[in-house]
């Protein structure tokens, strides 16, 4: 899944060379951790947090057959 985020992200930001996704296992949720330059925050969140929601949705599709939950999250 960690992927799937990362190829995401990479097409929408500018520096994509200073883009860092890490998954965080906690019990029995994993969260995806999304990093950014700060001048790539608006193109990753979009217009009132669009396209975050849109990755959190093909996530949560991506993972529906899944025992473990998983959590978009982008970090400044």
């Amino acid at each position: 899944m960690e992927n799937l985020v990362k190829y995401i992200a990479q097409h929408l930001v500018e520096y994509g060379d200073e883009l860092d996704v890490q998954a965080v296992e906690k019990d029995n949720e994993v969260v995806i951790e999304v990093r950014v330059k700060e001048s790539d925050m608006g193109k990753i969140i979009g217009k009132k947090g669009r396209i975050a929601k849109d990755i959190r949705t093909i996530v949560k599709a991506a993972t529906a057959n899944e025992t473990k939950k998983y959590i978009v999250e982008i970090i400044e």
